[in-house]
């Protein structure tokens, strides 16, 4: 059983973070933030896929005034995304947003970023550190000559006392390189050094293939330690992808429950039905299924019956054919060109019998 770090909780938004509060999964935006009505239109998928806070790139004076008006829409709770100029940071707050993301390296001067807290202070709203491999100060970098992991961690500490020294404690903190090594380090060095809640991920982790992989690796190592209040994982790729990836995780690793989890065996020459197309169909019907069903799709019977008996609904197949169990009881037996319909009617009056609103079509 995974022990999660003891944290202090903050809120963005109406969301809790840290303390008992359960880790939640973040995304942001790709769109351009001038253009509200696109932004809010992926900001409406994402919460469908699953995001429960989104975070949006402020970059210049128009971005800005259009956080205002997103704000006003959005399903989720927003987080603006602030490097540079700390006027940004000012007139998000003013416009709204729930969290700020700074990378406090970047703001420059110190009387800049006491402004910056003052404001969120006073508005109550909390702020994200984000120390980042690529954009520590240039002391630190002299000081160790690469960004290590230790850099890392001096920066973040430097960063939390200055907002501890101005009696600002409603942060959480994120230290991410775009390597599993030096990430798991940072944050390992630094949970053991403060209680604030951590934002976890691999920053800049790639495509949605490698991405994905080095993201799996990296986050599930800290959240198996107990390690991570809220989780993203970056992708070149669509967000809403990063949040079904970030859902795979939480769920492989028991820490929450959301969406189909299916059970299928990889294949091997003692298959009797074309298994990887039914699976793959069945996946794309279940794709915006809420509810945790457990469901076990099995080529052959060396597994199979085990497989399929213990999930809420199972296939197990042989020659042709294939035995439908629900809850460990067989339903019927089907011909291969009948197991996915039949498979999805037995999955629909499951769902209709525990009152969940949804039909699979």
């Amino acid at each position: 059983m995974i022990t999660r770090r003891k944290t202090r909780k903050i809120y963005v938004g109406s969301v809790p973070i840290g303390g008992d509060a359960p880790i939640s999964v973040q995304s942001m935006t790709k769109t351009d933030t001038r253009n509200v009505k696109e932004t809010l239109s992926q900001i409406f998928r994402l919460k469908e896929a699953g995001c429960e806070i989104v975070r949006v790139s402020v970059p210049d004076k128009e971005s800005v005034r259009a956080l205002k008006e997103i704000k006003k829409e959005s399903p989720l709770p927003v987080i603006a995304d602030i490097h540079f100029n700390h006027r940004l940071a000012l007139e998000s707050i003013e416009n709204g947003a729930d969290c700020l993301r700074i990378n406090p390296g970047n703001i420059g001067d110190k009387e800049k970023l006491k402004t910056i807290i003052k404001s969120a202070k006073n508005k109550e709203i909390s702020i994200r550190i984000g120390i980042n491999s690529g954009s520590l100060e240039k002391h630190i970098l002299k000081k160790y000559g690469a960004t290590t992991a230790e850099a890392m961690v001096e920066s973040a500490l430097n960063n939390i006392k200055f907002f501890e020294d101005m009696d600002f404690r409603d942060i959480k903190i994120s230290i991410k390189a775009s390597d599993v090594e030096r990430t798991v380090k940072a944050y390992r060095l630094l949970g053991e050094k403060v209680d604030y809640p951590f934002h976890v991920g691999i920053t800049e982790a790639g495509t949605y293939f490698s991405g994905t992989i080095k993201s799996s690796i990296g986050i599930g190592i800290l959240l198996y330690e107990g390690i991570g209040d809220t989780i993203r994982v970056s992708l070149t790729s669509n967000p809403e992808e990063e949040v079904k990836v970030a859902w795979e995780i939480l769920k492989s690793l028991g820490l929450r429950k959301r969406g189909v989890e299916i059970v299928s065996c990889p294949t091997c020459s003692r298959l009797e039905v074309n298994l990887i197309p039914i699976v793959s169909e069945i996946e794309r019907r279940l794709a915006n299924l809420d509810y945790p069903l457990h469901l076990a799709i099995m080529g052959c019977v060396v597994n199979g019956p085990g497989e399929a008996s213990e999930a809420e609904i199972g296939l197990a197949c042989g020659k042709g054919v294939g035995l439908i169990y629900r809850k460990g009881e067989i339903q019927k037996k089907v011909k291969e060109d009948e197991m996915i319909d039949e498979l999805i009617k037995t999955i629909n009056i499951y769902l209709k019998e525990k009152t969940i609103d949804f039909k699979i079509l």
